[in-house]
């Protein structure tokens, strides 16, 4: 049966309709015939293109800004980052606490000043000191004159001029006066007494030293002043300075449970704080057996030498421990490691046809320059280690 009895158009539609085929296929044709003609060219400078199963391959000129990692197995030393905080060496400094009462008349240093063990800090009008001065001063006295009655009376008992039980009773009251006086002296320089003034005393002399002065107990640098000239003092509670010896201080680091295991004492760290050029180096030396309730995370304590007093306290610094413990692994550069869309890190797999492809991997520990691999790669996988940015950057184009 004849098609064209049945179709119903008009005549000039029908005539449009075939129109537009034509020019249709006159384009299809054409467009075939420039590919073809492309396709003939040989260059080496065309863009990098998809494969057919999406990968991504290069030329052999931009090849050249590539770089190729094979993978494979190797030992190394786990390094454990942290953040962490200065604290003073506390076997090396010390709160001074007022050693008597009253009002403070004067200070003597301040803070960042170094001083040496028993320089004055500060003047302090103090009873305490008078008192103890005074009963120095009468136990000293006290004592001469029973020893010189002892004496006396042993020289009458020879003659039969006393009896030997007074002779007896003289000598225990000259030695108890001795130890009164020893007692007093102690007191005295307990309180941080001048030596002078105690050789003073003892000399029957007025002596000028006689103040009650706060001294350094250790040498140091005075960290902390905490008192104001009027402040009134109480005798073993008021802390009025620090004291602290800054040529070595304590680096509080911040260790999470799953760094632990790989942290041992004794194993050496590198502070970084930012201030320095270079990282200070450390020992870990202590690591804490309780948990910290807020961070969850345990102490480690990293001995720092600061000989040029770079560490401040309550400074934050980071610290990156060094384990001792050898461990083995698949090791691949730092720089080979992308982030994809959702900050999933992956690298760019070199194919068997030598294209390139995305290979998401999960990331283990960090050692120097290079990252362990715990899944994701195998030994022998080559991989873009220098120029991975560049095919990030051409796939996305």
């Amino acid at each position: 049966m004849n098609n064209r009895l049945f179709d119903a158009r008009p005549h000039a539609e029908r005539r449009g309709a075939g129109w537009c085929g034509a020019v249709v296929v006159g384009i299809a044709t054409a467009t075939i015939v420039m590919l073809a003609g492309c396709s003939g060219k040989a260059n080496n400078d065309v863009q990098p293109t998809a494969t057919s199963s999406g990968n991504l391959a290069l030329t052999a000129d931009q090849r050249k800004s590539i770089h190729v990692y094979t993978v494979a197995q190797a030992q190394f030393r786990k390094t454990v980052d942290a953040t962490g905080a200065v604290d003073f060496d506390n076997d090396r400094a010390t709160s001074v606490l007022a050693p008597f009462s009253g009002p403070v008349t004067r200070l003597l240093v301040s803070v960042g000043q170094r001083v040496n063990k028993g320089e004055p800090l500060a003047e302090v009008e103090s009873p305490d000191f008078a008192a103890a001065v005074g009963a120095y001063v009468k136990a000293i006295a006290s004592a001469k004159n029973l020893r010189r009655l002892a004496e006396a009376d042993k020289d009458l008992a020879q003659h039969e001029g006393v009896s030997s039980r007074e002779q007896e009773q003289a000598q225990t009251d000259a030695a108890n006066a001795d130890a009164d006086s020893e007692a007093a002296k102690r007191a005295l320089v307990s309180l941080d007494a001048d030596p002078q003034l105690v050789k003073d005393i003892e000399a029957g002399r007025t002596s000028s030293h006689a103040r009650a002065v706060i001294r350094a107990p250790i040498s140091g640098t005075v960290a902390e002043k905490l008192v104001t000239p009027g402040q009134l003092l109480q005798a073993g509670t008021t802390p009025c300075f620090t004291v602290a010896d800054l040529s070595r201080v304590w680096v509080m680091a911040q260790i999470s449970a799953s760094d632990l295991a790989s942290v041992r004492v004794g194993d050496t760290a590198q502070v970084e704080t930012g201030v320095a050029a270079t990282p200070l180096g450390g020992t870990v030396a202590n690591i804490s057996a309780l948990v910290d309730p807020d961070t969850r995370a345990v102490i480690a304590r990293v001995d720092v030498d600061n000989p040029q007093q770079l560490l401040k306290k309550q400074m934050y610094v980071h610290v990156r421990i060094q384990s001792r413990q050898p461990s083995s692994g698949l090791l691949v550069p730092v720089s080979a490691i992308l982030r994809d869309d959702e900050n999933l890190p992956f690298v760019y797999f070199v194919q068997g046809d030598d294209s390139f492809a995305r290979r998401r991997v999960t990331l283990g520990p960090r050692t120097g320059d290079q990252v362990v691999i715990p899944s994701g790669l195998a030994s022998g996988d080559r991989i873009v280690d220098d120029g991975a940015l560049f095919l990030q950057f051409r796939q996305i184009q």
